[in-house]
């Protein structure tokens, strides 16, 4: 079995304009970043603060299913009850 590269399980944690995404071993894989000033979001295309949030979150939940796929575990059928927002 080969050792993953971003170990789970994975974080997501606010900071003051952008969300970081990081593995069991404080790696930090993704970051994902708002702004809730409507005139620098739409100059900068920045997404809100929800939005960055589901964004970090669906990754968790992606690397929850990629983690599964190493090592043979069968995976459910996705539904939008199982999302994790």
């Amino acid at each position: 079995m080969t050792v993953r590269r971003f170990p789970p399980p994975w974080t997501a944690e606010v900071q003051p304009n952008y969300y970081v995404v990081r593995d069991a071993n404080g790696q930090q894989i993704a970051y994902v970043h708002y702004s809730n000033d409507p005139d620098r979001r739409s100059a900068a295309k920045l997404m809100t603060k929800d939005e960055a949030r589901r964004i970090a979150v669906n990754s968790l939940e992606r690397g929850a299913i990629n983690a599964c796929q190493e090592v043979g575990t069968p995976l459910q059928p996705w539904h939008p009850s199982r999302r994790l927002i």
